[in-house]
């Protein structure tokens, strides 16, 4: 998200209460808006599909595909997503921005190719009851999402936030309306509708991407190359990703969880809905993280570091660490208080939610886990930012390397215990990793001078 501090920054500077409220609702929006709209898009589908569509479950076979679409296809891509992200920003400090566009094209090839091939051994080898349009539909749509992740990082690095969220509103309105229109052909036609809406939206980025870089070559793979090649971002993204949908897969594979859908696709009623619900209270505890981080901390980090390469004097140099301390510090205690009012409000509202949706009252312990989860995983990605800034990528791997594999061993146990325990794993996993990365952050603040001047 680097860049945003720009935008926030600058409605931050009218010192007014106003100005403060439209920061945070631009981060919230920036931060979340994405993920919201898809999330929404695919609800009112299932919404406006429940009298038409035939048979009912139609509906959720359609929303448990695209789940496994989007899931699948964010593992898949996070191998690349950070490792391209450091190529563009490298790239462009060395103002070679004639390589950016090139290499996109090499990366979308790759995405498309692998997304591609793996897309169609699994429809081909586990879905042989459904039609042939089903499996053409569901291989073109996660070929397509795939490479929408990759688009959305690019567009992020040219600082096109509103264009990204107001892409995504219309990519999802498209995919409502194209699916209202082609319900008639039942789970086909929902399918159809999510793949006209994502090809649209796929389309408009690409069309800013292309505005927004000049290149002589249409295709380059330098990112591959060994001098620009960062296996470490590669794992992080992967592990990151891995770790936050992996409880939620072992609730779907476990039998005593979750149930055949279509195909092999399984989905666990006792664990989705939570779940989606403490999602929501992410909204305003990524607001806080994205201005508190962006603005704040991405200043003093500036100053610190064109002070020790302009040889700034040491007193100012160790006055900017401080900041960035007071300011990872002021930032976390914003994140939990923040989260705390988000999961408390949507605790109280709980009961009466559940009972308009229909949900058994049952579920209520679970959700209060994850909200407490939800608000951890924003105090994590606070603290995965820090070591981004701070280049420090081995501290990555194993912060995020150790969250995939405790969610696996903890989720397990979790289940092992039964009901009463489910969600902890994914609770306990992130609180491990939060300790152990505040840990990490203040001994690596402590020694910040030291590992910049001595290690460089």
């Amino acid at each position: 998200m680097a860049g945003i501090g720009f935008e926030l920054r600058k409605l931050m500077r009218r010192d007014t209460l106003l100005g403060m409220l439209r920061a945070y609702a631009y981060a919230g929006v920036i931060g979340s808006g994405p993920w919201v709209l898809s999330i929404l898009g695919i609800l009112i589908v299932g919404l406006i599909s429940v009298s038409v569509v035939s048979p009912a479950t139609a509906i959720s076979e359609f929303q448990v595909t695209v789940t496994y679409i989007i899931a699948f296809s964010l593992i898949l891509t996070g191998i690349l997503q950070l490792a391209f992200t450091r190529f563009c920003a490298d790239r462009i400090f060395e103002q070679r921005e004639s390589m950016v566009l090139s290499n996109f094209g090499g990366v979308t090839l790759v995405v498309t190719a692998a997304a591609g091939v793996l897309s169609m051994l699994v429809s081909v080898f586990l879905f042989p009851q459904q039609s042939v349009l089903f499996r053409i539909v569901a291989v073109a749509s996660f070929v397509v999402v795939s490479n929408i992740w990759i688009a959305t990082i690019f567009l992020s690095g040219l600082k096109q936030y509103r264009s990204i969220v107001l892409l995504y509103a219309l990519g999802y309105a498209l995919t409502v309306g194209a699916a209202y229109l082609l319900r008639f052909m039942d789970l086909e036609g929902l399918m159809l509708g999510f793949l006209v809406g994502q090809v649209s939206l796929l389309g408009g980025m690409l069309v800013l991407i292309v505005r927004g870089y000049p290149t002589s070559r249409s295709v380059a793979f330098d990112l591959f190359d060994r001098r620009w090649l960062y296996p470490s971002l590669m794992l992080v993204g992967l592990f990151f990703n891995a770790g936050v949908w992996a409880d939620k897969i072992i609730f779907w594979v476990a039998p005593s969880t979750g149930g055949n859908v279509i195909g092999p696709l399984r989905a666990s009623l006792i664990y989705d809905i939570p779940v989606f619900l403490a999602y929501l209270s992410l909204i305003p505890g990524m607001a806080v993280f994205l201005v508190r981080m962006e603005t704040d901390f991405v200043e003093y980090y500036t100053n610190f570091y064109d002070a020790v390469r302009e040889g700034g004097s040491l007193s100012y140099i160790e006055d900017m660490r401080n900041q960035m301390v007071a300011t990872i510090r002021l930032g976390v205690f914003q994140i939990i208080k923040i989260q705390a009012i988000a999961a408390l409000l949507i605790m109280v509202a709980a009961p009466d939610i559940f009972v308009a949706l229909g949900i058994s009252e049952l579920y209520l312990p679970l959700l209060r886990v994850q909200l407490v989860a939800a608000g951890l995983q924003v105090v994590f990605l606070a603290i995965i930012n820090v070591f981004c800034y701070l280049d420090q990528r081995r501290v990555l791997v194993w912060l995020t390397g150790t969250f995939l594999v405790l969610n696996v061993v903890f989720t397990l146990i979790s289940l092992k215990l039964g009901p009463a325990f489910f969600g902890y794993g994914f609770l306990l996993a992130l609180g491990v990793c939060v300790v152990a990365g505040l840990w990490l952050v203040n001994r690596s603040m402590g020694r910040l001078e030291y590992q910049t001047f001595m290690l460089h």
